[in-house]
């Protein structure tokens, strides 16, 4: 949780089997205690969706990751939003989404709203998803420089969420994993606070997952972290390498 949110509007999914990730980040956004419940209520549908979908025998008309990726969003979409519209404390609560299905040497990365997918490796770390924000959107345009992005007063301001409208798209990338990789989902409570160099510097100081996303909100915090903080690292190396 952030130093200034009285309660934590973040929320987060993780389910790891023999050759299958998945992890899952929302950012909740709303009124009262509103965005808590969207971001809940969207990793809750969105799992569920997934997981039952992996899970079905196949009847020889296999369904590809993508588009199972985009039933769920479908589905968690359509959870938030008729609850909003079921609960008039609750409309016009929606969330961010990211998630990664990993299956085998593939990761199949979705993503609505500015909850960011990363992958690093020993060279380095590279972002992976793109924002949907006013303020990348100026960026990608070339009307700001990166160092007013970091700072710029309307950062917050998101163009795409779940569970604001009817229908929602999200960019779906297809990433080949490397070896001795490790794909980091997060929320913009985390990179608001620190930059790549400085996220990837503290994963790369090893040890398990959960010590190194600890140690990312530890450090966010640290810098007053004015949003809730949420990570989650999905280690893709082998157990030798570990």
């Amino acid at each position: 949780m952030g130093c200034v949110r009285a309660h934590n509007e973040d929320a987060c999914f993780t389910c790891v089997g023999d050759g299958l990730g998945l992890g899952i980040v929302c950012d909740g956004m709303g009124g009262a205690n509103a965005g808590e419940v969207a971001s809940q209520l969207a990793i809750d549908s969105f799992a569920q969706t997934l997981l039952q979908a992996l899970a079905a025998p196949d009847d020889g008309g296999e369904c590809p990751p993508e588009e199972q990726l985009r039933c769920a969003l479908e589905r968690s979409n359509q959870s938030v939003y008729c609850y909003g519209w079921e609960h008039p404390e609750c409309r016009g609560m929606g969330t961010t989404l990211v998630a990664a299905l990993v299956l085998g040497t593939s990761a199949y990365i979705l993503n609505v709203g500015d909850s960011r997918a990363y992958a690093l490796r020993d060279c380095g770390i590279r972002q992976i998803t793109q924002d949907h924000s006013l303020v990348a959107e100026l960026l990608r345009t070339g009307r700001i420089t990166p160092e007013q992005a970091r700072n710029h007063p309307r950062k917050n301001i998101i163009t795409r969420a779940l569970g604001t409208e009817r229908q929602v798209t999200g960019d779906l990338f297809v990433h080949r994993v490397q070896p001795g990789e490790r794909l980091l989902l997060c929320s913009d409570g985390l990179t608001n606070e620190l930059t790549d160099g400085r996220i990837f510097e503290l994963v790369q100081q090893g040890g398990p997952v959960e010590e190194s996303c600890q140690r990312l909100v530890d450090a966010a915090l640290l810098c007053g972290a004015h949003d809730n903080v949420t990570a989650v690292l999905l280690d893709l190396r082998d157990d030798a390498e570990r």
